[in-house]
């Protein structure tokens, strides 16, 4: 399987994992392991809105949100996100993030 990463996912992984040298190599890594073990699902996780085509690459505590291209073999992983209360980037900064965004006029 060729796994690709998109620049949104390099960067919400360099927000969670500090010192990495080399995001999209580091999440392609990743995502190829749990991918071999096994650690994929067509079903999100409780509390994700679903996307249709999507397929949810899970490694450790890190999801990472997939599109599979299976004709050509390939998955290109699009975004990601953090379970637990460990979280690097607590879920209510992501999502004051997102109601400050909704509150913005065009123009400002």
């Amino acid at each position: 399987m060729l796994v690709a990463v998109t620049d949104h996912a390099a960067e919400r992984y360099r927000q969670r994992v500090r010192g990495t040298l080399d995001a999209r190599t580091e999440v392609a890594s990743r995502v190829s392991r749990a991918w071999a073990a096994g650690g994929i699902s067509r079903e999100p996780p409780p509390g994700a809105a679903a996307q249709r085509g999507s397929v949810y690459v899970r490694d450790g505590d890190l999801v990472f949100v997939c599109l599979e291209d299976r004709p050509r073999g390939e998955l290109v992983v699009v975004t990601l996100w953090e379970e637990g209360e460990g979280a690097a980037v607590p879920r209510r900064f992501t999502e004051a993030l997102k109601r400050g965004e909704r509150r913005r006029r065009p123009g400002d």
